[in-house]
């Protein structure tokens, strides 16, 4: 009969149970699974490092990242073709037709254009540089329409310079040129260095001017201090450097009681409010000495 040592030493059978209780690593193991950092490393981590690691071998070839990035360019592209981001009109609503022509000169040659090539800020900014405006909103609309709405400049005024017939709005901004006077002969005529900053005066000049404005041929700017109303027959109003306006209705009304700027005068001058004076034609003067001589 066997010894009870010699059974606990022979080596167990196939199918015998064994020892549940874990090794010493697999202890280990359960023991750091437990640990929420390693458990999140372990599932999340793990994979996110193997991915990557993948990734950058893969895109560490010249040839994958050309592919990949033509790939990317490829769906861009089809994105962007779509038929509802396609753009094939344009509307231009507030501008003249010469205005109109030029806003066209901002916009792209080719139509259809996809609205992702349209650079909307830089259409705006380029037509608000223009002097014929003085603000545009620039969208596109629903159905492909690209819409541009802007805000003229409404002269008030023809400034004539040295290089020719410019149009200018009440804050003295140039909106354009003029071949010959007559394309505007409803504005009024201002001419001289500085004529448009004082744009304001200049109108309200004009304004005082009312009961002699068919014979008004406009205001010149005498050395940026004052200004010279000059009428038809070569007449001229000499008008103060300060208190322009008021003089200028003071000679309006004395010209309503004594008509007095329908005789032989060439020249009112009230820069000195105090002595105002009058210069005869020389027509005027040749009869007044005759009358002398008769005397």
């Amino acid at each position: 009969m066997r010894s009870l040592k010699a059974l606990l030493r022979r080596e167990p059978r196939y199918g015998m149970r064994r020892d549940p209780a874990p090794t010493r690593w697999g202890y280990r193991y359960q023991r750091l699974m437990l640990t929420p950092a390693f458990r999140f490393g372990i599932r999340f981590g793990l994979p996110v490092l193997l991915v990557a690691l993948v990734g950058g071998i893969w895109f560490g070839q010249a040839d994958n990242r050309a592919a990949f990035a033509a790939r990317i360019d490829g769906l861009k592209l089809m994105v962007q073709q779509r038929p509802e981001f396609m753009v094939g009109t344009v509307e231009i609503e507030g501008a003249e037709p010469a205005l109109a022509a030029a806003i066209q000169g901002f916009l792209p040659e080719t139509m259809p254009i996809s609205s992702f090539d349209l650079d909307l800020p830089e259409i705006r900014t380029r037509i608000r540089e223009l002097t014929a405006v003085a603000d545009a909103t620039v969208r596109v609309q629903p159905g492909g329409t690209l819409r541009i709405e802007v805000t003229q400049r409404v002269p008030v005024a023809v400034w004539r310079y040295v290089d020719g017939l410019r149009l200018v709005d009440a804050e003295g901004v140039m909106t354009g040129m003029i071949a010959s006077r007559p394309d505007r002969a409803d504005l009024p005529l201002i001419a001289g260095d500085g004529a448009i900053r004082k744009i304001d005066e200049a109108l309200a000049l004009f304004a005082a001017a009312a009961p002699v404005a068919e014979r008004v041929r406009g205001l010149v700017r005498m050395g940026e201090r004052r200004w010279d109303l000059v009428l038809d027959r070569g007449q001229r109003i000499l008008l103060p450097a300060s208190g322009a306006v008021s003089a200028l209705e003071r000679v309006m009304a004395l010209d309503e009681a004594e008509d007095m700027l329908a005789r032989d005068i060439a020249a009112v001058d009230i820069r000195n409010e105090d002595r105002p004076t009058i210069r005869l034609t020389e027509q005027a003067l040749v009869r007044l000495r005759r009358v002398s001589d008769n005397n």
